[in-house]
């Protein structure tokens, strides 16, 4: 078993930034890779971002390339999602995954998810 606990949501205005965080206990030593997934009201949940454990090799959807970036402290068993320049169709709950299975960043198979937090971004 794995937990994952994020922390960094909140309201911020269009242009501004957060740092989600998101802080893994349990079996970490098997976990492969982490995501960020969002999910907007009334929408399905999309990938967002992921990052090899290991090897540290990202990926990230389209819409957020060149804004947010995933990073991962090994030490500290959290993985990170900063986000820059934010707009209001950013707004959503974010969750943390975490992966077990072995391969390549862009896996979108996840075995374990945090409760969400939520990212506000006002006009």
């Amino acid at each position: 078993q794995v937990q994952l606990v994020e922390s960094g949501g909140g309201l911020v205005q269009a242009g501004g930034s957060l740092r989600l965080s998101c802080a893994a206990s349990g079996r970490t030593f098997s976990v492969a890779a982490m995501g960020w997934f969002r999910q907007a009201p009334g929408k399905e949940r999309e990938f967002v971002a992921a990052i090899t454990w290991s090897g540290g090799s990202t990926v990230y959807t389209d819409s957020v390339k060149g804004r947010f970036t995933i990073s991962r402290d090994n030490a500290k068993n959290t993985v990170y999602l900063q986000m820059n320049s934010l707009k209001p169709e950013d707004t959503a709950v974010y969750y943390c995954a975490a992966r077990m299975a072995p391969g390549p960043a862009n896996l979108r198979e996840y075995d374990y998810w945090g409760q969400g937090t939520q990212v506000t971004v006002s006009s």
